[in-house]
């Protein structure tokens, strides 16, 4: 993690001086002879910190501290001072400087300050970081027991040593969150950042602040400078959700940073260096998105290293069982309830049922039928009224109905029963409004 220092000394010698000790010492260094010339550095480029003489031309020491801290507060400031005003040094603690050196100075001293600072700043960034991955559980699994979803599982036990992006596909609901942390928590990189980016949910601007960041004032109600995910993730790794919703201006800065490792904040000057692992997801057909050019071919390859396909729960309805039991006991434990087992007629009715949602939608069907559950077991009367609206039609040979038409013919069943609240009728279903829209639109 290489600071950026720039130093603003009048005295010529001094500033040479600094600058070729600071820059052996690994620091990206650039160097002012006068306050207001530092002022306009900060602003085109902002530092990490900033080592200013209290005594300078154009512009004072106090008085540029004045306005770095009040405009770039993340800038720590080092005040130098001669013996003889120490004074103004405590003055300049007091105004928000960060500590203070004196002339003549000791390299060794100066380089313990740096240092301390440079630790402070991993630490800032560590904290951010565990901030957003507070919720993920390192003993988190799979609950299955498909052959469909073990394959899932050995292509992740294949991949533990090696860090190439991922991309996770797969209809809504099925998990794609889940395998992404686990695909972290096997990995090389598991005590590093893991923080995750839903594309769909922001307009363009927030996504790229979201993403890159952004520098004070880089747009209305840009107040303060702020890191984006790809800077707080560097180590680690970047779960982006939903990548085919990103906009192609936006896929091709993703394609520059996955490419050159670099990337500037929005309204930014100064370029940052990171180190991310990459695993998106879609649950549409990337392929055919590609073919169309709706989504950049290069990029794609870029995070296609290794794909990984997630089955449909109807297609692996073994594992119906063990997942209704995992979130029986989850939810029971929550809602502080004793109930320990399904009805017969509860468990065929959420055997025979199709789960557009999928495993989302199962889970918040065995939430609600636990809030609403008054004995020792899950009865089908706890179960939503959509659920029992589901059938299965004897198959036609003259006409197989294909599965968007089925999902499609449910959703509707679904929203008639919901009175036509396309929100209530996403949540019974376990999805999102966005994927209700899609399937009603097929």
């Amino acid at each position: 993690m290489a600071l950026r220092v720039l130093i603003a000394e009048d005295e010529e010698i001094t500033l040479k001086h600094l600058r070729y000790a600071l820059e052996n010492e690994g620091f990206i260094v650039s160097g002012v002879n006068n306050g207001l010339d530092a002022l306009e550095k900060i602003k085109k480029e902002v530092p990490d910190i900033l080592i200013a003489d209290i005594k300078m031309p154009k512009m004072d020491g106090l008085t540029l501290l004045a306005e770095v801290k009040n405009k770039y507060p993340d800038t720590e400031v080092i005040i130098i001072t001669g013996f003889g005003t120490i004074e103004s040094a405590v003055e300049a603690m007091k105004r928000g400087a960060t500590d203070y050196i004196t002339k003549p100075f000791n390299l060794d001293e100066l380089n313990i300050k740096l240092k301390k600072i440079l630790e402070k700043k991993r630490l800032e960034k560590d904290n951010i970081a565990l901030k957003v991955s507070l919720d993920i559980d390192k003993d988190t699994s799979f609950i299955t027991k498909s052959k469909r979803m073990k394959r899932v599982i050995e292509i992740i036990n294949s991949i533990t040593n090696s860090d190439c992006n991922v991309l996770l596909t797969g209809e809504t609901g099925v998990g794609k969150g889940l395998v992404a942390k686990i695909v972290h928590n096997s990995s090389l990189r598991k005590n590093m950042p893991f923080l995750s980016l839903n594309c769909a949910i922001f307009t363009e601007e927030l996504l790229a602040s979201e993403l890159f960041g952004h520098e004070r004032g880089a747009f209305t109600g840009a107040v303060t400078m702020k890191q984006g995910l790809l800077e707080v993730a560097n180590n680690g790794t970047l779960f982006l959700d939903e990548i085919a919703e990103m906009s192609p201006p936006l896929q091709a800065k993703l394609l520059k940073v996955i490419e050159d490792k670099e990337f500037l904040r929005v309204g930014g000057t100064r370029t940052i260096r990171v180190d991310v692992r990459f695993i998106a997801a879609t649950n549409q057909n990337i392929n055919a998105l590609v073919s169309e050019g709706k989504f950049r071919e290069d990029l794609f390859y870029r995070l296609n290293v290794m794909d990984i396909y997630i089955p449909p729960l109807r297609e692996r309805k073994e594992d119906i069982s063990p997942l209704s039991k995992h979130f029986l006991g989850k939810y029971s434990k929550k809602e502080n309830k004793k109930i320990d087992s399904f009805s017969r007629e509860a468990m065929d009715t959420i055997m025979s049922y199709g789960f557009p949602g999928n495993v989302r939608e199962l889970e918040n069907i065995i939430e609600r039928a636990v809030i609403l559950e008054k004995t020792s077991h899950i009865s089908a009367e706890s179960l939503p009224q959509s659920i029992k609206l589901f059938h299965v039609e004897a198959i036609d040979p003259n006409r197989i109905r294909t599965i968007d038409e089925i999902n499609k013919e449910y959703a509707e069943k679904v929203l008639e029963v919901s009175e036509g609240n396309k929100s209530k009728a996403a949540e019974l279903l376990g999805i999102s409004r966005t994927s209700l829209w899609r399937i009603l639109k097929k």
